[in-house]
């Protein structure tokens, strides 16, 4: 069996920036094992899987999976997913996904990128000593938490962001959650980092969802619902933030760098 198979670098303008993300688009879904395998191989932060929508709520399914487990939600892939369908469709402005734990999501063309809507999950705050312990920072301003995984350490400049070194196996043994970093940005209005190891994700380079989390966060921070980000991964991405309601909007380029087939058996 051949599936169709693409490598696309998302919020990247460049090869090689950007965070990879694996589209396999299905003709109907496979049995989940076999999803988790393919994932495993591809060996990416996540692998995307598109099935068209037979329900009519949006143009297709969409399915995520790390080479560990399925993910409620990836924003990276998500962009990616939107480039590889738009890409072959130039008379058609959006794309919707039909997800199992966030809603519909839509892409849609935006200048020569996309912009992705999100659902806003903003933060509490929180105590996090474990995860600030593994992250081995000091001179947290604020530590957060969402429900369904993710904690927030917010420090007080890029330099301290860049700075993170974590113990992985320290952080993993915290549990299955994303540990973000953040803080007020030089070149950009903010700079993040995330690590999941947790997760099989060590640190991820650039990472919708967690900016579905501190966006919010950062909106009533700054008092505007519109800034820059940059996640300073070793890859590193740039991201246009908006809050709209109930929505974090970002906004990215995309690159394919690899297409082929996937021989399946």
């Amino acid at each position: 069996m051949r599936l169709p198979f693409a490598q696309i670098d998302a919020f990247a303008s460049k090869p090689f920036e950007g965070n990879p993300a694996a589209i396999m688009p299905l003709d109907a879904w496979l049995d989940d094992a076999v999803l988790q395998a393919i994932a495993a191989e591809n060996n990416l932060s996540e692998t995307a899987f598109l099935v068209p929508d037979a329900g009519g709520d949006a143009d297709y399914e969409l399915r995520w999976f790390t080479p560990g487990h399925e993910v409620r939600l990836c924003g990276h892939a998500t962009l990616a997913s939107g480039h590889y369908l738009l890409e072959r469709d130039p008379a058609r402005s959006a794309v919707r996904f039909r997800t199992r734990r966030a809603g519909v999501l839509t892409v849609s063309r935006a200048g020569a990128g996309y912009e992705l809507a999100l659902p806003a999950w903003a933060p509490s705050p929180k105590p996090l000593p474990e995860v600030v312990a593994a992250l081995g920072v000091e001179n947290v301003a604020e530590t957060l938490w969402r429900e369904g995984g993710y904690g927030v350490v917010v420090l007080e400049s890029e330099e301290a962001v860049r700075a993170v070194r974590p113990d992985l196996r320290a952080l993993a043994a915290t549990g299955d959650h994303q540990a973000i970093v953040t803080a007020p940005g030089r070149d950009t209005d903010i700079v993040s980092r995330m690590f999941a190891p947790g997760a099989g994700v060590d640190e991820d380079p650039v990472t919708g969802s967690a900016h579905a989390v501190i966006v919010p966060y950062w909106a009533k921070r700054l008092g505007r619902d519109r800034f820059t980000a940059f996640q300073a991964s070793a890859r590193g991405g740039h991201l246009d933030c908006r809050l709209e309601g109930g929505s974090v909007v970002l906004g990215g380029r995309c690159v394919t760098v690899i297409e082929g087939s996937f021989l399946l058996g």
